[in-house]
This record gives structure tokens, sequence and C-alpha cells, in this order.
């Protein structure tokens, strides 16, 4: 259980973080960089939710992946540099990636086809999901970055979560737009 006493503890002062471990980080360090943008794209999808609540289907949808999202933050504050810890690291699994792809998979299948790249835009929720589409993306190349590092590992589940679910918000903003029939299409050269 997580216990939040004190918010404020004037240890960043100086430009530092810890990491669940305990190993002192500068703050912007790759892999804070990484664990950061995570909840900025878990605070994009809190944002899309506020125009989300109608959906009982897109919502528990993206109520998990918060939930995820959270996860994937403790899983990338806890760097397994192969030393043993006095307790179980949360670590995001397989079977998290497996369930994003069956919900891709559940809401692409009422989809319309598409006939061009889709402009980010059409409802709130669906620009919301957008905006989170982006930001995973960027959370997806910093945990990239950071796992080409030596010797700062990052699982593999962690960057397949991530892939998957820029992929699933996707999906998401496009059933947002009336699924599909409100997307706002690319026009190649339409304002030449």
């Amino acid at each position: 259980m997580v216990t939040l006493n004190k918010i404020y503890t004037r240890t960043g002062d100086k430009g530092l973080t810890r990491l669940s471990t305990g190993e002192p980080t500068p703050k912007n360090s790759l892999r804070v960089e990484a664990y950061g943008t995570v909840d900025e794209t878990n605070s994009c999808l809190g944002l899309a939710r506020l125009h989300t609540a109608g959906d009982a289907v897109l919502d528990g949808i993206l109520a998990r992946a918060q939930n995820d999202l959270f996860d994937l933050g403790a899983d990338l504050a806890t760097p397994d540099r192969g030393k043993k810890l006095e307790w179980e690291p949360l670590r995001v699994l397989q079977s998290q990636v497996d369930r994003l792809e069956r919900e891709i998979d559940q809401l692409n299948a009422d989809l319309s086809p598409l006939t061009s790249f889709v402009l980010p835009g059409g409802t709130p929720a669906a620009a919301a999901l957008h905006l989170g589409r982006t930001v995973c993306r960027r959370a997806e190349r910093l945990c990239v970055a950071l796992a080409a590092e030596p010797d700062e590992p990052v699982s593999p589940e962690a960057l397949k979560f991530l892939n998957r679910l820029s992929d699933l918000l996707f999906v998401a903003a496009r059933w947002a737009n009336g699924q599909g029939a409100g997307d706002v299409l690319w026009v190649p050269g339409g304002n030449r």
C-alpha cells in the first residue's frame, strides 16, 4: 500500500529525485523523462475521460489503461539492475499487452474503413484521445532511447505496452468520432 502523508520533502530542490530503489537520479535523466511522459499520457487519458463518461465500453477501457500506466511508471522507476530488492517490483506483464490487443480488436471491429490519414480532431473526446496518443508515442520514443543506453534496462513488455496503447488510443479516437463516421480526414495538397 502506498501512503503519502507529506507531499513536499524538499529533496528535489537541487534537481535530484530518487528512483523507487532509493538511488538518486537527476530530474532531467532519460529515465525520469520516460516515466514522467508516461504520467503525462495518463493525464491526457484523464482529460479524455471527461468526455467518455457516457460510453461505458470506451470509458472502461480508458480506466484500465490509466491504472496500467501507473504500473508502467512503477516499472520504469524500478530499473532491474540484477540486484535483489526487499520487495517484489511491479512489472508490466504480457497479459496487459494482450488485453490492449483484444480491446483494439473490439473497438476496431465496429469502425468504418479508412480511406485517408486521420487528422486529430472531431469530437472533444476524439481530440483528447489523439493528444493522448501523441504523448504516448513520445513516451515510447523516450523508453526506446532509455533501453538503448548501457545499464538502463527497460523490459520488452513495457515497450510493447506503450506501442499497443498508442494504437488503442488511435482506434479509441475513431470510436469516439461516431465509429469513424466523424473522422476528420487529411486531404493531400488540399490547401494549395
